[in-house]
């Protein structure tokens, strides 16, 4: 058989994997894991790594129902990690998209992120660190994830648009 796993062999040995890859998200919200669920944080993921989303959108990226998710995103906009805006192409689409404060909590939650991970795959030799790259990067594109270094970049327009957009939700404008 040799290295050659069997159908629930690898479903096991990837669902181990997992519990490890959960511990790591949960130990690198540091901080952050005191006011923001797992669910909170993958959603602040999704907005960051796709842009603005109608709830539906959202809802459908994050596996959940429309109505979770508007829960979840009214938590996270009274967290002010989130806000609500109309849509510039139909006014009357409600959307949500990430703000700074949220941007902040995924930027460091991922940069502690990548020195655990560095720390774990340390531990193997350079030809199984590459092994394990190629397999995980081949995993996530089959799971739809989007690598972070082709997630959008908020714009400065996007910024101040965003900015005006909090103050009439808030009531302050």
């Amino acid at each position: 058989m040799g290295d050659e796993l069997a159908g629930d062999d690898v479903v096991d040995a990837v669902l181990t994997a997992s519990r490890t890859l959960i511990a790591v998200v949960t130990k690198s919200l540091g901080a952050a894991a005191e006011d923001t669920t797992i669910a909170q944080y993958r959603a602040l993921v999704v907005l960051a790594s796709r842009g603005p989303q109608r709830m539906a959108g959202l809802a459908g990226a994050l596996g959940v129902t429309p109505s979770t998710a508007g829960r979840m995103c009214d938590r996270l906009v009274h967290k002010h990690l989130i806000r609500r805006h109309r849509a510039q192409t139909d006014r009357r689409a409600v959307q949500v998209s990430i703000t700074a404060a949220g941007r902040a909590v995924v930027d460091s939650a991922t940069k502690r992120r990548r020195e655990l991970l560095a720390e774990i795959l340390g531990r193997l030799p350079a030809a199984q660190q590459a092994m394990v790259a190629r397999t995980l990067q081949a995993f996530a594109a089959a799971a739809g994830e989007i690598p972070d270094n082709q997630w959008p970049q908020e714009s400065p327009e996007d910024a101040v648009a965003a900015e005006g957009a909090d103050r009439v939700s808030e009531g302050r404008g």
